[in-house]
């Protein structure tokens, strides 16, 4: 078994929302010319959106709501500041 498929295999025991963090952390460490390049649509919806934003259109959400509201679904209290 190479160390990738032990990972692997140890990682798949872990919760959901462990294994969520570890995605997110492991994401984290690639460089950006690592990552692959955006779809012409998801460069189309970011450009609508922005300009949504720009133009004060769009239905924002505060980060403390998305926060508390993400952190629920995942039974979890957010971090302490």
């Amino acid at each position: 078994m190479s160390t990738i498929d032990a990972l692997l295999a140890d990682a798949a025991q872990l919760p959901v929302a462990d294994r969520l963090e570890l995605i997110d952390a492991l994401w984290d460490t690639l460089p950006d010319e690592a990552l692959p390049p955006l779809s012409e649509e998801w460069m189309a919806e970011i450009q609508r959106r922005s300009a949504e934003l720009a133009a004060g259109t769009a239905k924002t959400i505060p980060w403390e709501v998305v926060q508390s509201e993400a952190l629920a679904r995942l039974h979890r209290s957010p971090p302490s500041e």
